[in-house]
């Protein structure tokens, strides 16, 4: 078994789903979970938009933008790191500053009504357990902690967002647009810029996240896996499923013939496989239905 955070190499050739109405799409997901009263929940970056946060892909899950940075090169290359602490200075208050929306609002009120075996979220925002959820399992794990790859040291992100600004002045007037999970679109010569070491001992400080190519714990698979197991069915929300470390998720349901729904705008990977899909805006759908359980 893999647990990797990959890309998967095929093209996505089914056409983008047709949208349906927020009364339907709310009708035919309530109607779902009335079915299935117990869910294991996986969201994606499309819940976290109407907070600010970009996401990844198009309606078709194509990249917008280049990708995100790779754990080799964050880890073996120092030029990498320069280059990603210093487009955080820009990215980071994004994630920082954000709140939740409706939909992470709607969220808790599913968990409250005991239809929540498990949230496992792919995003790394934290908007989940700061909108109330209490059943959450940051997947991907945690933008606002850092961790000393040699020492395991592990401070607050915010302490190196401060002490990388402190040490680089100059960088406080560049402006950009910003990027998913703490990135921004700014392309300047960072060859000058410091970052931050470990203040224990000298290593190599990384957000507590699982980079493009590096591994999801296995621990968190397992959990999420139990979690799966003992669920009546699967809702995805807000994710394409273009990354194996969710898409493993609705592979499995299908092996263990658990009903699959998802609400997300646009083409996942699993819509050759999944029992309802439903292309309709997240938030406004979320509320509808909960007004009809």
């Amino acid at each position: 078994m893999t647990f990797s955070q990959q890309t998967p190499p095929a093209p996505v050739t089914s056409p983008v789903p047709t949208q349906t109405s927020v009364a339907e799409a709310a009708e035919r997901l309530a109607a779902f979970i009335r079915r299935h009263p117990h869910l294991m929940i996986l969201t994606g970056a499309g819940v976290s938009t109407d907070s600010g946060i970009p996401d990844y892909r198009d309606q078709d899950g194509a990249w917008k933008r280049k990708q995100p940075v790779q754990h080799r090169d964050f880890m073996g290359d120092a030029g990498t790191r320069q280059r990603y602490w210093g487009r955080s200075l820009i990215g980071w208050p994004v994630i920082r500053n954000s709140r939740p929306n409706p939909a992470h609002l709607q969220l808790v009120e599913l968990e409250q009504r005991q239809h929540t075996e498990l949230l496992v979220t792919q995003n790394v925002d934290r908007l989940h357990q700061r909108a109330g959820s209490e059943r959450v399992l940051d997947l991907h794990g945690r933008a606002d902690r850092v961790i000393c790859m040699t020492c395991g040291y592990r401070c607050d992100r915010q302490e190196v967002h401060d002490r990388c600004d402190a040490l680089n002045p100059a960088f406080r007037h560049y402006r950009a647009a910003t990027a998913p999970d703490g990135d921004a679109d700014l392309e300047v010569d960072f060859s000058d810029f410091r970052t931050a070491d470990c203040p224990h001992c000298g290593g190599i400080l990384k957000p507590d996240v699982v980079f493009f190519g590096d591994n999801v714990p296995k621990g968190r698979v397992q959990q999420s896996l139990d979690a799966l197991h003992a669920s009546d069915a699967l809702l995805v929300i807000g994710s394409s499923l273009m990354v194996y470390s969710g898409y493993r998720f609705c592979r499995y349901a299908q092996q263990w013939g658990k009903p699959m729904a998802a609400l997300n705008l646009g083409r996942t990977r699993a819509d050759g496989i999944i029992d309802l899909k439903l292309n309709v805006r997240i938030g406004e759908t979320l509320t509808a239905t909960l007004a009809l359980l």
